[in-house]
């Protein structure tokens, strides 16, 4: 099967509501592919869409190039993970693995593979309603890779994960990318994503308003861009903006300046002003800035 997603002219009204509005993008194979918008974007009713959850009156979506409803055995083709809290309070996690594994032909000894995988380890023996977030968001992956999938549809897996959880998550989506797998992520946390993504859908209004490479996009944000670092603060900051810059203080001796033609330009203003500086650099902005500046 292609490890492909493709989402081609989607459009969906709830009533006087257009959720989508020709909404297109391809999820490709070998990388992770982060889904992103406001609230009101269309992420959510696109995912549903992808899956069969939910009918689009123009467009279509496919998985593999086939619609998600056409496949006999979806898990061995699609594993998604759209609400972590979506499982029955008593049910053991182990036990909520295997009727999945069982519906889709795997046995315990694949259950046991997946659990160890995303490191589950004792919570697999307690039961759902007493996990804690985290767990629950380990137990919704081990349930997408029950399948053993080329294609993982993912809404919000960084949610309620501790850093030091959310960096095993994105190693662990970067490691299935890796193996050919196309992954969508849909999250709201770019921090996360800046570490994690290799490309970038952005959503906004039921469309897409940007599709391009995570650093791409940082580059485009950053350009033009200079950070100052200097002890007379208040003096850069006069020299800069008389010069028709647009500074902004970033730390107790840190500026961002913005406007002003390459960083030999910054350096003249400055030392034409005779104000001290220990360091111009080019400014890197982070994808949050960079998707902020975007969706404005």
């Amino acid at each position: 099967m292609e490890a492909s997603i493709e989402v081609d002219g989607l459009r969906k009204r709830f009533g006087a509501v257009a959720a989508l509005d020709g909404m297109s993008f391809t999820a490709r194979p070998g990388r992770v592919t982060g889904f992103v918008g406001p609230g009101g974007a269309g992420k959510s009713t696109t995912l549903r869409v992808v899956l069969g959850l939910d009918v689009a009156q123009e467009g279509r979506a496919l998985v593999g190039g086939r619609p998600y409803r056409s496949l006999g055995e979806p898990l061995r083709h699609v594993g998604a993970l759209l609400d972590a809290d979506a499982l029955h309070p008593g049910r053991k996690a182990r036990d909520h693995l295997l009727w999945l594994a069982h519906a889709q032909g795997a046995g315990a000894r694949r259950v046991d593979e997946v659990a160890e995988l995303v490191g589950l380890g004792a919570a697999i023996r307690r039961r759902a309603g007493a996990l804690s977030q985290g767990a629950r968001q380990r137990l919704g992956l081990a349930a997408a890779l029950l399948g053993d999938p080329p294609i993982l549809v993912l809404d919000e897996p960084f949610a309620g994960l501790d850093p030091q959880e959310s960096a095993w998550m994105g190693g662990l989506l970067r490691e299935l990318a890796g193996e050919g797998r196309a992954v969508l992520v849909a999250s709201r946390l770019m921090s996360r994503l800046q570490d994690t993504a290799g490309h970038l859908v952005v959503a906004g209004r039921g469309r897409v308003v940007a599709d391009l490479g995570v650093d791409e996009l940082v580059a485009d944000a950053s350009r033009g861009r200079f950070t100052v670092r200097t002890g007379a603060r208040e003096a850069a900051m006069a020299a800069l903006a008389g010069a028709g810059a647009t500074v902004a203080v970033s730390g107790q001796e840190v500026l961002t300046v913005s406007g002003l033609d390459g960083r030999e330009r910054v350096a003249r203003v400055l030392d034409g002003a005779a104000v001290p500086y220990t360091e111009i650099v080019a400014y890197r902005a982070t994808l949050e800035e960079a998707y902020m500046e975007l969706t404005r």
